[in-house]
Order: C-alpha cells, then sequence, then structure tokens
C-alpha cells in the first residue's frame, strides 16, 4: 500500500503537470490570445466553486468561523502583498500573453515572474495534502479543479515568456520546478500539518482558500476581462458550474 504522504505528493504532482501542458500548448502552439483569455476565464469560475464548496465549507466545519475568517482574510492579505512587490519588480502581467517585459526591459523581471508563478501554485497544492487528512481520501474535486486552472494559467504565461524573448529553458524550467514543489507542497501539507489541531488546518485551508480567491481577481479575470470583455463573466459561470457538478456529484 502507498504511505499517506507519498499519495498527497503524487497528487499534488498530477494536479502540478497541468503546468506542464499548458506551458507546451503556449509555447509550440499559436492559439489566440481569445481563446486563452476565453480559458482563463473558465479556469478562474472552476477555482471560485472549488474554494466555496470545497476549502470554506470544510474550513468552517472542522475549526468554526473565527478560525475560518481569519485564515481567509490572512490569505488574502499575504498574496495581496506579495503580489505587489513583484509586480514592482517586472511581474505584473506575469499571466499575459503580451506585455512581459523582457529582461533587458525590466532587469529581475524574469525573477519576478518566477517567483509570482510559485507563490500563485504553492497554496493549491497545500490543500490537496490537507484534504487528505480528513477520512484518508483527497479531494478529487481539489485536484480536478487545480488542474483544470493550471493549464489555461501556464498557458497564456508561457505564451507571453516566449514573446518577451525567455529561452526554452527558462520556461520549461520554471513550469517544470513549479510542477515538482506542487508535489512536495502537497506532501508538506499532510505530513506536517496530521499532527496539529482542527482550528490549525482549518485555518491554513482558510488561508489558501484566501490566496487562491485574492490571486483570481487580481491577475487572472483581470487579463481575461481585457481580451474577452462581456463574454469573460459567461466563461467564469460555465466553469464555475463545471466544478459545482464535479462537487455534487463526488
Amino acid at each position: 500500500m502507498v504511505p499517506m504522504w507519498l499519495q498527497a505528493g503524487l497528487w499534488g504532482l498530477l494536479s502540478g503537470s497541468a503546468l506542464l501542458v499548458g506551458a507546451v500548448l503556449g509555447y509550440f502552439t499559436r492559439i489566440p490570445q481569445r481563446v486563452v483569455a476565453a480559458i482563463m476565464a473558465f479556469g478562474s469560475g472552476v477555482l471560485i466553486s472549488a474554494l466555496s464548496f470545497e476549502l470554506m465549507e470544510e474550513s468552517f466545519e472542522k475549526g468554526g468561523f473565527l478560525a475560518t475568517a481569519a485564515g481567509f482574510l490572512a490569505g488574502a492579505v499575504i498574496f495581496t502583498f506579495a503580489n505587489q512587490r513583484l509586480a514592482q519588480s517586472g511581474a505584473k502581467h506575469r499571466k499575459r500573453t503580451d506585455k512581459q517585459p523582457s529582461e533587458k526591459e525590466n532587469a529581475g523581471s524574469g525573477m519576478a515572474i518566477a517567483v509570482g508563478a510559485l507563490i500563485d501554485g504553492i497554496p493549491e497544492s497545500i490543500v490537496i495534502g490537507l484534504s487528505l487528512l480528513e477520512g484518508g481520501k483527497v479531494s478529487l474535486v481539489a485536484v480536478i479543479a487545480i488542474f483544470l486552472s493550471n493549464i489555461p494559467e501556464s498557458l497564456s504565461s508561457s505564451t507571453g515568456m516566449k514573446q518577451a524573448g525567455r529561452s526554452r529553458a527558462y520556461v520549461f524550467g520554471i513550469w517544470g520546478a513549479i510542477a515538482l514543489i506542487s508535489g512536495i507542497a502537497a506532501l508538506l501539507g499532510y505530513s506536517v500539518f496530521q499532527h496539529f489541531s482542527n482550528e490549525v488546518i482549518a485555518a491554513t485551508t482558510a488561508i489558501a482558500a484566501g490566496g487562491i480567491l485574492a490571486m483570481l481577481v487580481e491577475t487572472m479575470i483581470p487579463e481575461a476581462f481585457e481580451v474577452v470583455h462581456d463574454y469573460s463573466g459567461l466563461f467564469t459561470v460555465l466553469g464555475f458550474l463545471c466544478s459545482f457538478v464535479l462537487s455534487k456529484l463526488g
């Protein structure tokens, strides 16, 4: 039987592997910008539904209102300040198919984009590990939602990296490393928190949810809206509905 900590890592690695799928599509194909933006809006809806019906509900049931609310706000605050610092270093448009600065235009922007991609993905992966603490079964809804949202995220960003003159080694090095770190983060989410109280686990889950929602509102949704405009709401709703159905079927 596969140890639980290893299962957590493998599930995290699986969801993170979608980043490489998106990177390959973004780097080697020429998908229209409007299609990429529509997929990004869909992925945003998927994650909003997952954090609403999976993460926040689970956090509330496990730790109550105070731990959930405190963690949720803390996650949003942490991401917002981190995102502001990264934006000042050249990572403001890290999910765009265009507008990403080259290293010549903004020295250090490559590292900032890499770090930005990392902080976008870690909270999602930790959630996968935490979900295994409840009955020893992973939340398949969370895994599917994260997998589906990771593809448009890296697809759009990789297209922008290529247009900004980033090397193939840089692009696939980033997404490969983040896919691996996603597995490690999920493993740690299970291993580190299995001995903590329900309130701490609940607050941590809510922190991840707050960070994810702040990330969506500050990066993915605005950039999707700028391209597909009024249709972004429809694609987001479709993504939300897809994840909602999965949660009920699960």
